[in-house]
C-alpha cells in the first residue's frame, strides 16, 4: 500500500464514520484527558465511551474488545468508588497515585498473561465457529493489556499507563483493518495522551512520596 492510497483509505474511512462512533471517540479522548489530570470525570465520561463500543465491537466481530469494554464499564464503577473515598479524619481522598513495587509487577504480569491466553484460545475457537473475521492474537493482546491497564488505573498505579500504551499500539491497526478508521485515529491520539499521562503520574507519585515523608 502506497502512502497516497493509505491517506485515501483514512480519508474515506473518516467520511464513513457514524455519529455513534464519533461520540464514542470524543468521549474516549476526553476520558483519558481527565484520567491524566486525576479528575473523577474520567469515569462518567468513560462510561459513555465503553457502552457505545460494546455495541460497535460486537458489530465488527472484535469479541475480545467487546469483553474489554464490558469490563471497562464494571471497572469504571469500581474505580469511581475508590477514587471518591475520603478519609473521615483528614477529610482528604484516601487513594493516591503510587508506583508499583516488584511484587505488584509480578501480579500485573501474571494478570495480563492469564487474560491473554484465556482470550486467545477463546477467540481462536470463536473464529472457527462464529467469527471468521476475528484476529485472535492481536485482539487478545489489545484486550489483555487493556484489562491490566484499567485494573491498575482504578488503583491509581503509575504503571497503568504502560499497559495503556501497549493497548493503543495494538489497537491502531486492529480497528483500521476492521474499518473503524476514526477509532483507529482515536487510539493514535490516546497513545500520545498515554505517554503524557505516564510522565504526569510519575511526577505526582514522586511528589506523594515526598509529601508522605514530610
Amino acid at each position: 500500500m502506497t502512502m497516497t492510497s493509505l491517506f485515501e483509505s483514512i480519508y474515506n474511512g473518516l467520511l464513513q464514520t457514524s455519529w455513534l462512533e464519533l461520540i464514542a471517540v470524543i468521549a474516549g479522548i476526553a476520558s483519558v484527558w481527565y484520567s491524566r489530570k486525576e479528575s473523577i470525570l474520567v469515569y462518567p465520561i468513560g462510561l459513555i465511551n465503553t457502552t457505545i463500543y460494546i455495541y460497535l465491537s460486537f458489530k465488527g466481530h472484535l469479541l475480545g474488545e467487546a469483553s474489554v469494554n464490558l469490563y471497562y464499564t464494571l471497572m469504571s464503577l469500581w474505580g469511581w468508588y475508590l477514587w471518591t473515598r475520603v478519609d473521615p479524619n483528614k477529610h482528604t481522598i484516601i487513594l493516591q497515585i503510587t508506583k508499583s513495587n516488584a511484587r505488584d509487577w509480578i501480579h500485573q504480569v501474571l494478570f495480563f498473561l492469564a487474560f491473554y491466553f484465556s482470550l486467545y484460545f477463546s477467540l481462536t475457537y470463536l473464529k472457527k465457529e462464529f467469527a471468521p473475521e476475528a484476529i485472535p492474537w492481536a485482539d487478545a493482546l489489545a484486550s489483555a493489556a487493556a484489562y491490566t491497564g484499567m485494573w491498575l488505573m482504578a488503583k491509581k498505579k503509575v504503571e497503568s499507563w504502560i499497559w495503556w500504551i501497549i493497548t493503543n499500539i495494538a489497537s491502531i491497526p486492529l480497528y483500521f483493518i476492521k474499518g473503524y478508521t476514526f477509532t483507529s485515529v482515536q487510539f493514535l491520539v490516546l497513545l500520545v495522551l498515554a505517554v503524557a499521562g505516564l510522565k504526569s503520574w510519575n511526577d505526582k507519585a514522586k511528589n506523594n512520596v515526598i509529601n508522605a515523608v514530610l
